[in-house]
């Protein structure tokens, strides 16, 4: 990794620049249509809860085609916010929109945040906070619930805590959260929030760490910061935002190249850092800042059938990585439901074909009731990742491909959590999330027996051709 990515015309801002005590950090691409409101509801949080701190807004763009650098430019100048909050700051608040460069060839939402942290770390910042570029439900007060706790308590890191509808969230749900807390032991409910704040400490300790990877140049970022925080002894909270309203992602549709690159990371870093959690049982709360939010999330549809049919269609050609990838057991009971998925899926089409033929595409509560009877225990899920992890030990080289083919399996995972919540509010949809994480942490002496035993010879993978001829 190089030392700097930083450009001379960067360089030469933050010579304008000097020094800052509080840092807005957004990173973009091609979010014309929201970053204006980020930007106003930024500037008023610094004005507002930080008058006598030296500010700055940083927009960290990849260059969005959209005129999203431009709508940074044009939004409302600071001095309009002062007006319009009656406080008069100590120091003038600075903006700046910038085109990121790319780390080693790689660009994507690290990529950005490697210049936010650069940029944070010249002007040392006491306190950087990062918030997504699409956000709808930001306002003034998350610049001092994310930035507070570092200036007022001390902490180094500050993970958001959200109300987000039962369906969003799914990667946080079912991998990062329950991992991330049965390995090290502390309860981070949003370990990939994607708005958090960081000290000033903790930002030069990104900068000279290694493991830049390229998914951590992309959407590893988020999992790659929350671990080195924590495995570094940080000092970590999290922060009540209320709910989180952005662009709907459906996780059948959407997801798959964030999963991936989340989870590699996530892979990775724990093989890397099993000092850190082997000796760790149980896991207790975080410390949480700020006060209880009544708000229900905006809801979420899901293409309850998509997941269940792309889980099916993933047996057919991928059941020899998954066979490779996995403990014997657990491969067998993932083929089962993958082919229990199929036959379900056949059975929704039927079942909505006769209650709604022609009627465009059904609503999930529809898919997930026709479904009802489609289940992916806990427990095997719980196997499955860790199996995962002793597979990104022995074949490094081969996880990239293994996390690819676990897409599947997730989109069958979701479905199961789907169709179980059918009938549930989001509060109670919640109840299953922490079971799993429980179940996480009941299972962790299996990860450690498979991280203690022999490797296994493994057989060679199949391409995907031989696969489906296979299964001809």
């Amino acid at each position: 990794m190089p030392d700097t990515v930083l450009t001379p015309a960067i360089r030469d801002e933050i010579a304008r620049l000097e020094r800052a005590d509080i840092m807005v950090g957004i990173p973009s691409f091609k979010n014309a249509a929201t970053i204006g409101y980020v930007v106003r509801a930024a500037q008023a949080g610094l004005v507002q809860y930080f008058p006598d701190l030296r500010p700055v807004v940083v927009n960290s763009d990849a260059g969005s085609p959209d005129g999203t650098g431009r709508v940074v430019v044009d939004t409302e100048p600071p001095e309009y916010v002062e007006r319009i909050l009656l406080v008069r700051p100590t120091n003038k608040l600075a903006r700046v929109s910038l085109t990121y460069p790319e780390v080693d060839g790689v660009g994507g939402k690290g990529a950005a945040l490697r210049t936010i942290f650069e940029i944070a770390a010249a002007l040392e910042v006491q306190a950087l906070v990062v918030v997504d570029s699409d956000l709808r439900s930001i306002v003034p007060e998350w610049i001092e619930l994310l930035a507070g706790p570092i200036l007022k308590g001390g902490y180094d890191f500050v993970a958001p805590l959200y109300a987000r509808h039962k369906h969003d969230g799914t990667i946080t749900n079912t991998v990062t959260y329950p991992l991330t807390r049965a390995l090290y032991g502390l309860r981070i409910r949003q370990p990939i929030g994607g708005d958090f704040g960081v000290s000033g400490d903790l930002v030069r300790q990104y900068l000279k760490s290694g493991g830049w990877t390229n998914e951590v140049s992309r959407f590893g970022i988020d999992i790659w910061m929350t671990t080195e925080a924590v495995t570094s002894g940080y000092a970590v909270c999290q922060t009540r935002l209320g709910a989180k309203v952005h662009d709907p992602k459906d996780p059948g549709a959407d997801l798959g190249p964030m999963f991936r690159q989340v989870v590699t990371t996530i892979l990775r870093l724990a093989v890397a850092n099993v000092d850190r959690w082997r000796a760790i049982h149980g896991s207790h709360d975080v410390p949480a800042y700020g006060f209880e939010r009544v708000i229900d999330p905006p809801p979420l549809e899901v293409n309850v059938l998509r997941l269940l049919s792309e889980f099916h269609l993933g047996s057919l050609t991928m059941a020899a990585t998954w066979r490779a990838m996995l403990a014997p057991a657990t491969a067998e009971a993932i083929e089962g439901l993958a082919a229990e998925a199929g036959t379900m899926a056949d059975a929704v089409r039927n079942r909505l074909q006769m209650d709604e033929p022609g009627a465009g595409t059904p609503t999930t509560a529809a898919m997930a009731e026709a479904a009802a009877a489609f289940d992916v225990p806990d427990e095997v899920w719980t196997r499955v990742i860790y199996d995962l992890v002793i597979a990104a030990r022995d074949e490094p080289e081969k996880l990239e491909a293994y996390v690819a083919a676990l897409v599947p399996i997730y989109f069958g995972r979701v479905a199961s959590f789907v169709i179980e919540n059918r009938d549930r509010t989001t509060d109670r949809a919640e109840d299953q999330v922490e079971r799993q994480a429980r179940e996480f942490e009941r299972q962790k002496p299996y990860l450690l027996e498979r991280w203690d035993a022999p490797p296994t010879p493994k057989q060679p993978i199949a391409t995907p051709a031989a696969e489906a001829a296979s299964a001809r």
